[in-house]
Order: C-alpha cells, then sequence, then structure tokens
C-alpha cells in the first residue's frame, strides 16, 4: 500500500514535498499536463476581495423547444403552437407548458427571458460558446467560461475549486468547435474541476479523490514518470516563473485530494434518502443535489450540464427523427426528470437560505424552429429562445422581453448572450468595466463595450 505522506526528496515553495503530491494524485486533477502547466504564464494577482454570492449554471445542451416550454403560443396554428396546453403558475405574469408543472409551482422564484437570440451559425457548438463566455470563438481567441474568470478574479475560498462542471463537459455536438468551458485565454492553471462521474451511480466515487490504492497501477505508472521529471528539472524549475505557478498548482490539487472538507461535499451517500429522491435518482438529479452541496461547502461556481451529446441520447435537441429525440421523448422523458430536479433545487435552496446568493440561471444555445417540421420534430433555431433566472439578487416571478405570435423572432426587448453572460458577472458583483489579461497580455474586458446586465430582472 502507498503512504500518501512518504518523505519527497524535493519540496515546493510552501514545504509540501512534490513526491508526495505525484503519489496521492495527479495534475489531470486540474486539467493540467506537465508541458501546459510549464507553458502557462501567471497573468496577475488575485483579488482577495470576496463576498457570498455563487453561481449554479444549468445548461440546457440540446436547446428546449421555446413554444414547448417556457413560450406557449396556445392561439397560434397546430404545427406551431404544438400539442401541449400552458398552465397557470405561483407567478400571475407567467404561464408555462403542462410539461413542466414543478416549475409552474415555483414560478416566482424565477423570471423568464423570452427574447434572446443571437445571429452566429445555428450550430450547437457556437451558441455554448456564447452563452458561457459572451463571445464566439474567432481569431484564435477563445474567451473563458465565466466560471472560469471568477476564479482567475477572485480565487477560492477554501481547499474545494472555485468553478466545478458536472457530470462531464459537453462532448460532440456535431461542430467539432470549443464549447466555451474551459479557461482559455486565462490558461490551463483555470480549468475547472470535471467531476467525470455519474453521481446516480450506487458506487459513484469522485476518481480525483480516491486513496492512493484504489487509483490503479497504469495511473501511478504515469505520475511515478511525472514525478522522475520534476525532480530531474528541479533546478530549472526553481530558477523560474513558471516554476512558481508549477507550485501553486501542486498545492491546489494536493489540497483538493487530500482535503476532508471536498471529500464531504462530494459524497452524496450523506444527503437522506428522501431528498435524494426528491431531486430524482438519475444523472441530472443528483448532479443538481450535488451543485447544492458544492454550493454548502463553500465552491462558488457550478456548472451542470442536462447533457453531454445530442446523438443517441433522450435530450431537449427534438429534430423528430433517429439519432435525434422526439417532441415525445421530450415530453415522457427530459421534461420530468428536468422539472423535478429544478423544483427540488429551487425549494431546497431556498429552504437552506441559501437562493439569495445562489445565483441559479438556466440556459441554452438556441431554440427551435417555431413550424413543427416533416419528422415532428423542431429544428435548431437561434433567432429567438427564452432562458431564465432565480436567486442571486433576481426578483422572482418577471417576464422580460416577449416574442412574435409565433415565438420566432423578439417582439420587444431583444437580448444578446453578452447581456446573459454580464447579467451572471453582475450578479456577482463585478464592475462590467473589469479586464482580464487577455492574448499577448492586453486589456480584455469581461463583456462587449457597452454591454450590460439584464436590468429588467434586479
Amino acid at each position: 500500500m502507498l503512504r500518501v505522506t512518504d518523505k519527497g526528496t524535493a519540496s515546493t515553495c510552501d514545504g509540501m514535498p512534490r513526491r508526495d503530491f505525484l503519489q496521492v494524485g495527479s495534475l489531470g486533477a486540474i486539467g493540467l499536463t506537465l508541458p501546459e502547466l510549464m507553458a502557462a504564464k501567471s497573468n496577475g494577482a488575485v483579488s482577495e476581495e470576496h463576498d457570498e454570492r455563487n453561481v449554479i449554471m444549468i445548461f440546457n445542451l440540446g436547446a428546449p423547444s421555446q413554444p414547448d416550454t417556457f413560450d406557449p403560443k396556445p392561439d397560434a396554428a397546430a404545427e406551431i403552437r404544438g400539442p401541449f396546453q400552458p398552465i397557470s403558475t405561483a407567478s400571475a405574469d407567467i404561464q408555462i407548458s403542462e410539461i413542466l408543472p414543478r416549475h409552474a409551482e415555483n414560478a416566482d422564484k424565477f423570471s423568464l427571458v423570452r427574447s434572446c437570440y443571437h445571429s452566429a451559425a445555428a450550430v450547437h457548438d457556437t451558441g455554448h460558446q456564447m452563452l458561457q463566455t459572451g463571445r464566439l470563438f474567432t481569431g484564435g481567441i477563445n474567451t473563458p467560461h465565466v466560471g472560469c474568470a471568477l476564479e482567475f478574479l477572485k480565487g477560492r475560498r477554501s481547499d474545494l475549486p472555485a468553478h466545478v462542471i458536472l457530470p462531464e463537459t459537453m462532448g460532440s455536438t456535431g461542430g467539432n468547435l470549443p464549447h466555451g468551458q474551459d479557461a482559455g485565454f486565462l490558461g490551463k492553471a483555470y480549468d475547472p474541476f470535471v467531476l467525470n462521474a455519474d453521481p446516480s451511480q450506487d458506487n459513484f466515487k469522485v476518481p480525483d479523490l480516491l486513496p492512493p490504492e484504489q487509483i490503479g497501477e497504469a495511473r501511478l505508472s504515469r505520475r511515478r514518470r511525472l514525478r522522475n521529471i520534476v525532480e530531474e528539472s528541479i533546478t530549472t524549475f526553481e530558477s523560474n516563473q513558471s516554476a512558481k505557478l508549477l507550485d501553486s498548482n501542486f498545492n491546489a490539487a494536493y489540497r483538493i485530494m487530500t482535503s476532508p472538507q471536498a471529500r464531504e461535499a462530494f459524497d452524496l451517500s450523506r444527503e437522506p434518502s428522501a431528498i435524494r429522491e426528491k431531486y430524482g435518482k438519475n444523472r441530472f438529479g443528483q448532479c443538481c443535489l450535488l451543485a447544492r452541496r458544492l454550493i454548502e461547502a463553500g465552491v462558488r461556481f457550478v456548472t451542470v450540464n442536462t447533457f453531454l451529446t445530442v446523438f443517441d441520447e433522450i435530450t431537449w435537441d427534438i429534430h423528430g427523427s433517429k439519432p435525434f429525440t422526439s417532441i415525445e421523448g421530450m415530453k415522457d422523458i427530459v421534461a420530468p426528470m428536468y422539472d423535478q430536479a429544478y423544483g427540488a433545487l429551487l425549494e431546497d435552496l431556498t429552504e437552506r437560505g441559501l437562493l439569495e446568493n445562489t445565483l441559479v440561471c438556466n440556459l441554452a444555445e438556441f431554440g427551435r424552429t417555431p413550424r413543427i417540421n416533416p419528422a415532428g420534430g423542431r429544428d435548431h433555431w437561434p433567432q429567438c429562445w427564452t432562458v431564465y433566472f432565480a436567486g442571486g439578487g433576481v426578483q422572482g416571478g418577471r417576464v422580460v422581453g416577449q416574442s412574435d405570435p409565433i415565438g420566432g423572432y423578439p417582439a420587444e426587448r431583444p437580448v444578446d448572450p453578452s447581456e446573459i453572460v454580464a447579467t451572471i458577472f453582475h450578479s456577482l458583483g463585478f464592475d462590467l468595466e473589469t479586464t482580464l489579461p487577455g492574448p499577448a497580455g492586453r486589456p480584455f474586458p469581461l463583456v462587449d463595450f457597452g454591454k450590460h446586465e439584464i436590468k429588467e430582472l434586479f
């Protein structure tokens, strides 16, 4: 059996042996390979100023159909309004689809933005980028996810990372482009901690929090090789700036993997069975429960991917023919799972006094075509869709913007992705004139010049 605290032959500037670190964990725990880490540069001091605001970003990969969910059109023709009826909610100003009854019960806690749009290509990847970073990946500039920018600017509160992605980063959605779920030009040092596991499984464990004897010989062999590289190059490391960043990230990952606080936060077995059942014993439901636990433990930002791909899985991507989903599949499988978990999350955050300081934003890359297609589904439509926000200073029960009579285009108060990202930064307390050190060290604004938060939400 490996010993976690064997004496190492080299130490970081804080006295923690590098060999110890490489025996209990890997650079992969923070999303780094050794060459990438050595190439990364420190891009400015992290602010010591902290506030109490947090974010849970639920990203509805695949994109819900706005007429069938949050923007029903009961007076439109059948091929536009779809098969579902609108229902009243806890907010007098909001009606939503009958397939979301738990949302209806909690509509006084969230507010809808029904006039989102973008003018980029109608492919999933571009929407993923813009809704999580505020910008499209162009000119070789990969803008960081808002949660990664938060970590760069404010750091972490504890042994836990500042930004966690559940259950995994987005997989293939057809475009072979970046999805906007990394630190981009800030460098790998600010990438999120990714769970890479399904918390609904009976044998759920966090791979990078396993005790050393459970890690496996293949991974240990890789770490031994990394350890040897580190020790052979120790003189070079200690004589340059990259060494300081290396030490910093060794310490950060070591803290995560040896922290009782981290192990406890990720341990869903500590939750009563009734609570786990309330969220739903499925991957998305248990990710929402885990998101609440992580926020409660001190994580600043949690991104929950509702789905990981749009292929060969029942998702929001309701083109109507295989390998995609039908409207019936959305009604029978996707909506009940999603509705149950979201309702449980809002109620749980409220009961625990966490909602006021936790922004829960439900985003999607685009909407769906107003008219049902010949296969009985709806196709990609970035010209108009709905997102919604709860907590974190947002006033519940409101509707911002309006779509036209068929849900095809914004009729009033159009909202673009940069305004949505600005709203998240605003809730976190950032001055939107704040800049990041962009490519070549040039100042890079958090949001595009002149863009503001969606003021009507606050």
